[in-house]
């Protein structure tokens, strides 16, 4: 047994005395102090505000991410912030739903879409990929795309010849972040009817 064995036993054996992992929630982005406050980072940033209303933090490295474990409404459920980088994210995602044998079905990803405008929230039980590389990549490692996502809207590019990878790991402006802040708080409101298998209301609620 390698050393990385027998620490991921004793997690899972701490795991167990709280409580079976449930639901694997993910927030995608890119690590790094470069990509902090970017664009892509939505995800990111919606993750760290829902932890830190559980009076937590996301920093205990496992699954090629940053985690923690939290009770959600009941639910005891993972925290993810992949660190491979967003095309890679399927990655992380992967370690995670196999280590605690969770179906994509008790897996929700947080992430940016440029499709919706700024400030605006979708939520839908699956889907494609939509462009959007880090989803290409779960959907891809899982071979499943019936996964729950909450899609954040930070708007199109200023106009059709604007470089893409530029526009979407630019930083927010500042009615960017109040719109950001204001749309990751409804997103944490999402999950935590989500894992209380309420995605509709969720929908009927904060769907734009």
């Amino acid at each position: 047994m390698s050393i990385f064995d027998a620490f991921d036993r004793i997690a899972a054996n701490s795991t167990a005395a709280r409580g079976k992992i449930e639901y694997v929630i993910v927030g995608l982005g890119n690590p790094g102090l470069e990509y902090e406050g970017s664009r892509h980072n939505a995800g990111f940033f919606t993750i760290d505000l829902l932890a830190e209303q559980l009076g937590e933090k996301i920093d205990r490295l496992r699954f090629k991410g940053k985690t923690a474990e939290v009770t959600i409404e009941g639910k005891r459920c993972l925290l993810l912030k992949p660190t491979t980088y967003m095309n890679n994210s399927g990655e992380a995602v992967v370690q995670a739903l196999e280590f605690y044998k969770i179906d994509t079905a008790n897996l929700i990803v947080i992430y940016d879409d440029i499709s919706l405008e700024p400030g605006r929230l979708r939520i839908r039980r699956k889907g494609s990929h939509g462009g959007h590389n880090g989803i290409r990549s779960i959907i891809e490692l899982t071979g499943k795309d019936d996964f729950p996502r909450v899609n954040i809207g930070f708007g199109k590019k200023p106009h059709p010849d604007y470089d893409l990878a530029k526009w979407v790991l630019g930083k927010f402006s500042a009615d960017g972040k109040a719109k950001l802040a204001e749309a990751a708080a409804n997103a944490c409101e999402c999950i935590k009817l989500m894992v209380q298998d309420k995605t509709d209301e969720a929908m009927n609620k904060y769907n734009s």
